[in-house]
């Protein structure tokens, strides 16, 4: 293993330099930087991380809260916990994982632990439990999700009640005027999951102004459970002709299903989906849908907590605009609908 001492050589500097170039303390004379940098990689030196947080008091280790229910999509989950763990690298931290469903415990355990220097939630409810002890901790946090009440936080989201906006209004441009919305698993929504109920808000919203009648139902995505939810939604609704669907898992389901029902997509129904973006490409059809920006959550979420740690003041909310991108699933309205 490479030492400081054998970079401060190969660099032809004192051991002490090192130590300044790298942990920023005193202010360092550009060329003597560079030189050292360039030792640095070019030896493949890696400061112990033990003495590292000693000299610093810091850990340079960021606690992802990130709690793996089964009623989630958990590739998008993953996808967002590896951009955190990419984009925290590059600031120079580490990621240490927490998934279960532990609430505030967790908060407790890290904030008590010392182990991490910062946190970011995600599975954000609107009222969740594990904020007042986040704020009480003054432990610097960033929410990748939108609580009911923001003061106070530092927040990164996709703005879905925009994005519930945008397929109500592709659908009610293309003449539909019966739309179903198959939304996420029961459970996201009893316990208030701020990203679905968000949605559906948006969704709500646009579709009023648009004189569009919305019937919602929520759904586990399983196969069995889309079948059961479809016969109820055309037994109530029998003229519904576009679907917005909040769930990944049943996607290729309903696309499978209606063909059962030889309801041609999108010539008989029209499909929007709110999912990744390879999620839309890879299915049956390729699916109009406005793509949840995983990765681009998790650079956003990075940057604001890094600066954070580093003493910038002050919360934001930071909504990412949606964009809906028109494929292969959605088409005008059948005549006389």
């Amino acid at each position: 293993m490479v030492t400081l001492a054998e970079v401060a050589k190969h660099a032809g500097v004192s051991a002490s330099t090192v130590s300044y170039v790298l942990s920023g303390k005193r202010t360092i004379s550009g060329v003597t930087k560079q030189r050292v940098e360039r030792s640095v990689q070019e030896l493949g030196y890696h400061p112990n991380a033990g003495a590292r947080a000693l000299a610093s008091s810091r850990s340079n280790i960021i606690a992802l809260m990130m709690p793996l229910r089964t009623d989630m999509y958990v590739p998008v989950m993953m996808e967002i916990a590896v951009g955190v763990a990419t984009h925290a690298r590059e600031h120079g931290f580490d990621v240490l994982m927490l998934t279960g469903e532990e609430g505030p415990e967790a908060v407790r355990r890290v904030v008590g632990s010392g182990l991490a220097d910062a946190i970011i939630l995600m599975d954000v409810e609107l009222d969740d439990a594990r904020l007042p002890l986040l704020k009480e901790s003054g432990r610097p946090a960033v929410l990748i999700g939108l609580p009911a009440q923001t003061a106070g936080f530092t927040c990164v989201d996709l703005d879905f009640a925009e994005a519930g906006a945008l397929c109500a209004e592709h659908l009610g441009q293309l003449g539909h005027r019966q739309i179903a919305v198959i939304g996420e698993a029961p459970a996201v929504y009893e316990r208030r999951t701020g990203f679905a109920e968000r949605t559906l808000v948006g969704l709500r919203a646009r579709a009023h102004t648009l004189g569009l009648s919305v019937l919602h139902r929520p759904c586990e995505g399983s196969y069995a459970a889309l079948a059961g939810a479809l016969g109820q939604i055309f037994a109530e609704r029998p003229d519904i002709t576009g679907f917005v669907v909040q769930n990944e898992q049943a996607l290729e389901p309903l696309l499978g299903l209606l063909r059962q029902n030889r309801r041609a997509v999108p010539e008989d129904i029209s499909v929007v989906a709110l999912c990744p973006e390879q999620v839309a490409l890879q299915g049956s059809v390729r699916l109009t849908s406005v793509t949840i920006p995983a990765r681009e959550m998790a650079r956003r979420a990075v940057e604001r907590l890094v600066a954070k740690i580093n003493g910038a003041d002050g919360d934001e909310v930071v909504l990412l605009p949606p964009e809906l991108v028109v494929r292969a699933s959605s088409g005008q309205a059948p005549a006389g609908n």
